[in-house]
């Protein structure tokens, strides 16, 4: 599992930000790809990488701020253009659907592929054998949402010990023994999987929030995530603005992201008038209160790994 960061700057495009847009890229756990918010020229910045729109399976907006939102019909478009044939998911706050609908209608755009569009409220949004997806509510001047993504546990690793003291040598059949709960042998011996195998291996879990005041009691649904993704728009000393404005400061973000006991805090959403040194400050504002925190740049990946 990565992130690979296409937009982190805030409300409208500088030279060295991008507006928001964020990829979650799973080849290996699903081949598919996951993106959240899509701003203006989203589709542009994927030129810059080897992501494959046709990719995409799902797509999450945190809320309907045009530079969270712009790229979105452009991005749908073209990925059907380019032989994206297979299913689309975009989960949104109230109003995307619409805006996609007029969007669509409008362009005579006719996409090769379905598309679903579903409106979000609280609680679970997705769920299958391997991912569960949750949606939060934050503070801002409109509707905004985070989303959490939590990798359902994995089995443990089989004990090769144990299979021998029972008198069964390596081969394929320790693969099968594996997949499924009991085995019965060909001379009549029964295999009880959960006698033969280690502990689960706990599934990663992510968060990736929208635009948002600073919320304290966040840090209960976000307690034990590997990965926050939190926007930090203003400096710690700005929080009157941040407030203002229904934003965070950097130190809001690591707070919340200490007192969640988090195994990492990625920032992003700057804004355009912080850049050079000035992002290392907000950087050092951060780390003091939560060492493990890095700002993203555009186009910076991010693997996720699972916090001990």
């Amino acid at each position: 599992m990565e992130l690979f960061f296409l937009g982190t700057g805030s409300g409208v495009p500088s030279k060295k930000r991008n507006v928001s847009s964020l990829v979650l890229r799973m080849l290996e756990e699903r081949g598919t790809i996951w993106v959240f918010d899509c701003g203006e020229a989203t589709q542009h910045q994927i030129l810059h990488t080897t992501i494959r729109p046709r990719r995409i399976e799902t797509i999450f907006i945190t809320h309907l701020h045009g530079d969270h939102l712009y790229g979105l019909p452009g991005l749908l478009s073209s990925r059907s253009f380019q032989g994206g044939e297979t299913p689309v998911t975009v989960y949104g706050p109230k109003g995307l659907k619409e805006y996609i609908d007029v969007s669509l209608k409008v362009s005579g755009t006719r996409l090769r592929y379905p598309l679903q569009v579903v409106e979000v409220s609280e609680g679970i949004l997705f769920e299958d054998g391997k991912f569960t997806v949750h949606a939060i509510k934050l503070n801002h001047g409109l509707e905004s949402y985070g989303y959490i993504i939590k990798e359902k546990d994995k089995l443990g690793e089989l004990l090769p010990d144990k299979l021998k003291k029972l008198g069964i040598q390596p081969g394929p059949i320790y693969q099968h023994i594996k997949e499924n709960e009991v085995t019965t042998l060909e001379n009549g011996q029964v295999i009880n999987r959960e006698d033969v195998i280690g502990p689960p291996k706990r599934g990663k879990k992510i968060a990736v929030l929208g635009d948002t005041r600073y919320i304290p009691e966040l840090s209960e649904q976000l307690h034990g995530v590997d990965t926050l993704v939190h926007e930090a728009t203003f400096a710690s000393e700005e929080e009157t603005m941040a407030y203002d404005y229904f934003h965070s400061t950097v130190s809001q973000a690591a707070t919340l992201a200490k007192k969640a006991c988090v195994g990492e805090l990625i920032l992003n959403h700057i804004s355009s008038r912080y850049h050079g040194t000035a992002i290392k400050q907000l950087e050092q504002e951060a780390r003091a209160i939560f060492p493990r925190t890095t700002i993203a740049s555009d186009l910076y990946q991010h693997a996720i790994e699972r916090t001990e």
